[in-house]
C-alpha cells in the first residue's frame, strides 16, 4: 500500500476514534487528555495488538488483511459508508458485500417513481422481488399491487404466469436474460444463500427454469429495448434501464422509457383508463 494511503489510513483511524464516547463502552472517563478512545481501547475492542494498532494510525503498520480491518470497523461502530471508505483506504477496493433484506422504500424514493411517469418504473430487491413501483408500471407492465408480496417476484412472475410469458415477444430469449441477470446480481450482492429456497421451488415448478440455471450463464441488467404485446394497447416498445438506489445495496431502479412519442402515448392512455375506473 503506497505510504500516501498509509498516512490517509491513519488519519481517518484517529478521527473516528477521537469521536466515539467511551462511557458508551464502559471505559472510564478519567485522565483522558483527549476526546474519544485511546488507541489501546480500539485494539482491545478489534482484539488486535495495541502496539500493531499504534503503528497503523501513525503510517507505519503496513498493509491490514481484510479480517483485521473488519474488526477495527465492528470496533469503531463505523456505519456501512464508513466501514466502505476504510477499506478503500487500507485496501484499495470495497468490502465484500454483507446482504441486507430489504425493509422496503421510504416515502421519498416512492415520490421518485411517481414522478416518472409515463414511464414504468419500479425497485426491485437483490433477489428481485419488486417492492415499490407507480401508476404506469400498474398499467403497463403488470398490477403488482393485487398480487401478494411473495408473488412480486420477477422470476416467479416470468416462469409462471401465464400472461407474463404472453406479453413477450420471445419468451425464451427474455427468460435466459433474466435468469443470467438474476444470478448475478445476487452474486454481487452477497445473496446467494438468500435465493437457495427460491432457486429450488422454480426447478420444482419450471423444468424450463432449472435448464436455464443450470446454463451458469450471467449477464448484465444495464440497459437495452423490451417490447411487450399489452392486451389493450397492443405493441408497446420500451427503453429500459436499471440504476443502484444511492445508499441502498440492496435496491435498484428500473426505469422503462416508451421508445417512441405514440409508445408514450399509449402507456398515458393506458394511465387514464385505469385512472378513470377509480372515479
Amino acid at each position: 500500500m503506497p505510504a500516501a494511503n498509509d498516512k490517509l489510513l491513519g488519519t481517518y483511524l484517529k478521527d473516528r476514534r477521537t469521536k466515539l464516547d467511551p462511557a458508551t463502552f464502559g471505559f472510564t472517563l478519567t485522565r483522558r487528555r483527549t476526546p474519544g478512545l485511546r488507541r489501546e481501547e480500539v485494539a482491545q475492542r478489534a482484539n488486535v495488538s495495541a502496539t500493531w494498532y499504534t503503528w497503523l494510525e501513525q503510517g507505519r503498520g503496513g498493509a491490514p488483511s481484510a479480517d483485521v480491518l473488519e474488526r477495527i470497523a465492528r470496533a469503531l461502530l463505523l456505519t456501512d459508508v464508513e466501514r466502505e471508505h476504510l477499506f478503500l483506504l487500507g485496501l484499495g477496493r470495497p468490502p465484500e458485500v454483507r446482504y441486507q433484506a430489504s425493509e422496503g422504500v421510504t416515502p421519498r424514493l416512492q415520490r421518485v417513481l411517481d414522478a416518472l411517469e409515463p414511464s414504468p418504473a419500479l425497485i426491485k430487491t437483490a433477489t428481485w422481488d419488486v417492492v415499490a413501483w407507480n401508476r404506469a408500471a400498474t398499467a403497463a407492465l403488470i398490477d403488482y399491487g393485487v398480487l401478494a408480496p411473495e408473488q412480486r417476484n420477477v422470476l416467479r412472475l416470468v416462469f409462471c404466469d401465464p400472461r407474463v410469458r404472453a406479453a413477450q415477444f420471445d419468451w425464451e430469449s427474455a427468460a435466459r436474460f433474466v435468469v443470467g441477470a438474476f444470478r448475478a446480481d445476487a452474486a454481487r450482492a452477497g445473496a446467494t444463500g438468500q435465493v437457495a429456497a427460491l432457486v429450488d421451488e422454480l426447478c420444482r415448478l419450471s423444468p424450463e427454469f432449472e435448464v436455464m440455471w443450470r446454463d451458469h450463464d450471467v449477464r448484465a441488467h444495464g440497459e437495452g429495448v423490451k417490447h411487450l404485446r399489452h392486451p389493450v394497447a397492443g405493441t408497446i416498445a420500451f427503453e429500459y434501464s436499471a440504476f443502484a438506489v444511492d445508499g441502498r445495496p440492496d435496491l435498484s431502479l428500473v426505469v422503462y422509457n416508451p421508445a417512441t412519442p405514440a409508445d408514450v402515448e399509449r402507456v398515458r392512455s393506458l394511465i387514464e383508463s385505469r385512472s378513470a375506473t377509480f372515479r
